[in-house]
């Protein structure tokens, strides 16, 4: 029961200082060249694997509810909260494929298919909270038409010219190019950064791993 305790005591721990560092890349965002000016690259999902990574799925939601706590009580809003919701929601879409697949089983090709699959899942799903949910109600709640925000995007790439367009060249390779990134990054550092996480020395995290497998 002590050893117990102690886990979830690091869980915790471990949870808020990564939902710190995720608030703080939050604001080390900026737009991609031709993409639309609503939509920012950060790193926060590459910090949000990793987490899930090495504890499991409920404590890399917990990371990603953390970095939004933070953000609203640092900042607040300037969305109307519509931009929290979406980075919850796209945070998930990505972040939770990839744990809950590499937590069945625990392989490098596993992981690389989960995050194959979450950069696909998230793009999709952006294109509907995006379109039909996110977009809409902040374009109503600001007094405006949906004309006029793709009027916006149209001046960073001149190819979106309707919501058809602003979906294939806006939405999907943002978010491809994105993630892909975020994934690639989780794949090189979370060998590396693992042996911290699960409270062990590079020394003694080898024998660590085996004392597990044999049990």
């Amino acid at each position: 029961m002590k050893t117990k305790k102690k886990f979830k005591t690091r869980d915790l721990t471990v949870i808020a200082m990564l939902g710190a560092i995720c608030c703080v890349l939050m604001h080390i965002d900026f737009p991609l060249p031709f993409m639309p000016p609503f939509m920012n690259f950060d790193l926060c999902g590459l910090v949000e694997l990793i987490g899930g990574f090495a504890m499991g799925p409920l404590q890399a939601f917990a990371i990603i509810m953390v970095k939004i706590l933070l953000k609203l009580a640092t900042e607040g809003t300037t969305s109307a909260f519509t931009g929290e919701l979406q980075n919850v929601i796209l945070s998930c879409a990505y972040v939770l494929p990839p744990v809950i697949l590499y937590h069945r089983n625990k392989t490098k090709k596993t992981a690389v298919i989960g995050m194959a699959t979450g950069t696909a899942f998230v793009s999709i799903v952006a294109i509907f909270t995006n379109l039909f949910i996110i977009i809409p109600f902040y374009m109503t709640l600001m007094g405006q038409e949906m004309s006029y925000f793709i009027a916006m995007c149209t001046e960073a790439n001149p190819l979106v010219q309707n919501a058809a367009t602003l979906a294939i060249f806006g939405i999907i390779p943002f978010n491809v190019i994105k993630y892909s990134i975020n994934s690639l990054g989780a794949l090189v550092l979370y060998k590396r950064l693992s042996p911290i996480l699960h409270g062990y020395g590079y020394t003694t995290y080898p024998a660590a791993k085996a004392q597990e497998a044999d049990a």
